[in-house]
C-alpha cells in the first residue's frame, strides 16, 4: 500500500481492513479515503459504480445483515464518517473455509478503518454513538430482486453484539432463519 492506506487481513478468508493515516497540521486534517492505484490490488477488475451515504440516528440500531445474491454479488468497501458503529462481516460463501463465520471492528473517523467486504459475505453494523455515519462503496448497482439477508440475532451465528438490540427494521427481523441445510451461497 502507501504512507496513507495500510492493510490487515482478518480471520474471514478476504476479508481486509484498511487503515488509513492522517496527515495533520495546524490548518486541519488529510486523508486518503480511497485511491483507485493502491485498492486494486483487493478490487482486480472490479469498478466502484455506487456509493451510498447512511445516517443511522440511534445507539444500539442494528441495520443488516445484507447481502446480494449472484449474478448481483457485490463487494462492498464500507467506512464510517461520523459517530462509531460496531461493523460485521458474515462469511455465506459455499466451501468457504471461514464458512458461517463472523468478524466484527468498530469503525469510526478516529481510527481511520474501513472493511472490504467481499462477495458472497452478509454485512451489517451496530450503531455505538448517536448519529452515526457510512460512507459504502460498491461494484454492482443494488438490484432489489437480488436482496437478501440474514437476522442480526440469528442462534446459529451467535454473534456478539456490544449493545442490547434494538430499532430493527421490520425486514431484518423478518428474514428467515438458517438452517442446517443451508450450504451457502455459489460466487
Amino acid at each position: 500500500m502507501d504512507r496513507f492506506m495500510k492493510s490487515e487481513t482478518t480471520a474471514i478468508h478476504d476479508l481486509v481492513v484498511v487503515i488509513n493515516d492522517t496527515h495533520t497540521d495546524p490548518r486541519g486534517m488529510f486523508s486518503r479515503l480511497y485511491c483507485n492505484d493502491i485498492l486494486k490490488e483487493y478490487l482486480g477488475s472490479r469498478q466502484i459504480v455506487q456509493i451510498n451515504h447512511s445516517i443511522t440516528y440511534n445507539t444500539g440500531t442494528i441495520r443488516g445483515l445484507h447481502y446480494q445474491k449472484p449474478p448481483h454479488d457485490e463487494m462492498k468497501l464500507v467506512r464510517c464518517i461520523k459517530g462509531k458503529v460496531w461493523d460485521v462481516t458474515v462469511d455465506l460463501r459455499k466451501g468457504s473455509p471461514t464458512f458461517l463465520k463472523w468478524h466484527a471492528e468498530e469503525l469510526s473517523p478516529d481510527n481511520m478503518r474501513m472493511m472490504i467486504i467481499p462477495e458472497g459475505c452478509a454485512h451489517g453494523f451496530q450503531v455505538l454513538k448517536k448519529n452515526s455515519e457510512l460512507i459504502y462503496l460498491h461494484t454492482t448497482p443494488y438490484t432489489p430482486s437480488a436482496e437478501a439477508g440474514i437476522r442480526p440475532n440469528d442462534p446459529m451465528l451467535e454473534i456478539s453484539w456490544p449493545l442490547p438490540i434494538k430499532d430493527l427494521s421490520d425486514r431484518d427481523r423478518n428474514h428467515p432463519l438458517l438452517t442446517e441445510n443451508f450450504n451457502g451461497i455459489d460466487i
